[in-house]
Parts: structure tokens; sequence; C-alpha cells
């Protein structure tokens, strides 16, 4: 079973080689810089979204096509490894893309639902994993938060259905090492949503620190990350990304990622205490 994985100097990328490794297959790990993977034991090539060689997917049957991170140049690059898959003799992708796809109001789904019909009129077997949010995403400032005593965003009351990292890479790992998910669309997320004052309150509760849920519009959001250095394009994506979250964006309890890795996501608590350590 010949598996690739593209993007595999990236979080989600590491952690899906990880899991491929943990069910006894070894993944040919496609990155910008393969140098970058010396010493892993890996079979490391050259690939580039911009450029896709075919040749760097030499006797590959499966490739997990994890999005790329360039917001904004994301679908011609996903056009491009689409066609030098189908050059290469690929016979089946896996896409990592956003939840609820098509019906997504978030201005984040844009590539990714050109990227899934794309795929569909490729010709080839197509997966794809509709990733919520990671848990991560959400603790990644947990420090300033407890500094300042308050964690800002524009969900409002909103849901997150978040997952770690670790456990859609999972999915990544068990779609590709199993049959039946061709043709399959999964909306996968967290068992068990949260909002922005619930996170609040467990990172109060685990940190001993007093630490608010200081809700935000989108404007003042997008201002705010523009002021913690963020491009005013970029900011302004992930404010839309929170305050459709405020409309169930985000919320999805189908519970289809546990059923798929056969355990429950990690929970809410074990994201934050791993912040916190």
């Amino acid at each position: 079973m010949s598996i690739a994985v593209t993007g595999a100097t990236g979080q989600l990328g590491q952690l899906a080689i990880e899991a491929l490794q943990a069910r006894g297959v070894r993944p040919v790990a496609l990155a910008r810089s393969p140098e970058k993977l010396a010493g892993t034991g890996l079979e490391a090539r050259a690939f580039d979204y911009e450029k896709a060689d075919p040749a760097a997917l030499a006797g590959i049957e499966t490739l997990v096509l994890i999005s790329s991170s360039e917001v904004g140049r994301r679908f011609p690059q996903h056009q491009n490894v689409i066609a030098a898959a189908k050059a290469a003799g690929v016979k089946r992708i896996l896409y990592t893309s956003l939840l609820k796809g098509d019906a997504s109001p978030m201005q984040l789904a844009a590539e990714h639902i050109g990227t899934e019909a794309a795929l569909q009129a490729s010709g080839l077997a197509v997966t794809v994993l509709r990733n919520g949010w990671y848990s991560e995403n959400l603790t990644g400032a947990l420090a300033a938060a407890i500094e300042h005593g308050a964690i800002i965003g524009a969900s409002g009351e909103g849901r997150y259905s978040a997952a770690a990292r670790r456990d859609y890479a999972e999915a990544i790992a068990v779609v590709a090492t199993t049959q039946g998910h061709e043709g399959k669309v999964y909306e996968l997320a967290g068992d068990d949503s949260f909002t922005g004052a619930g996170l609040a309150a467990e990172v109060t509760a685990q940190s001993g620190k007093q630490v608010a849920w200081a809700p935000l519009s989108e404007a003042e959001y997008a201002r705010a990350l523009e002021g913690f250095g963020l491009p005013a394009a970029f900011a302004a994506i992930l404010a839309d990304s929170d305050a459709k979250a405020a409309e169930g964006a985000l919320e999805d309890n189908s519970r289809t990622l546990s059923r798929l890795i056969g355990r429950p996501t990690t929970p809410l608590r074990d994201v934050v205490a791993a912040a916190l350590a």
C-alpha cells in the first residue's frame, strides 16, 4: 500500500504520518523542504503545491492532500496537485476540507468548495474529510489570555464542536488504510461542543486565574487581531470565521469523527491541560 502525505512538515501532516505509522504503514512524506525531515527515517520527496511535479508522486496509489495553508492561493494550488496526481497515475485522493463544505457560510469555505468540485470532476476516487475547528486554534494564545484575564472572540454564544488535531489525523490514517471510503464525504467534529464562555471557564478552573469571556463584534475582533500583528486580510477572515461560529457554522453533533476513529474525541479539558503545560 503506497500512501503519500502532502504538507508533511506541517502540524496536521506530521500527526497524520505518525497515525499512519501506528497502523503499520510507512508513508511517503511530501514537503516543500524535505530536508526538514532528515533523520525521521521517512522517504521524503520535494513537493511544492505551486509547481506540483508529477514525478514526486511516482508509485503512489493513495494521496492524502492536506489543504494548503496559503489562504487565497489554496484553490489554484490544489488544482496543481490534482493535475499532478492524475498525471502520475494516483488512484485515490483524501482531501481535508472544511466542516459543512458547500453549506458553510464562512469565507474560508470558498476555496474548499472549489477544490471539492475539482476533485469530483477529476475522475479519481475521492474521499472528503470535512474537518471542523481544531481545539488548538482556540488554545494557542492561553498564556496571553491568562495574563490579561480574558479570552476574546466574535462567536458570541455560538458553539464550537472542536477536536484535537490528533483526532483528525487519526481519521486520515483510518480512511487511508481501510476500504469502503471512496466517494464518501465525512463531516468531522468533536463529540462535545462548547462556547467561548465554556472555554474561559475551563481555563479558569485549570489555571487558578480568573479568565472571562469577552465577546466582541466581528469588526472589533478583526481590529484586535490586527493589533496582535496579523495581516489585515487574514485577520478579517479569522474574524469572519468566529462570527459565523455564532450562527452555528462550527457546530456538528453527528459524532462521525469518533465513530470513524473508534474512540471519543479528545475532550476540551485535555486540550486545555496540554496548552497550559
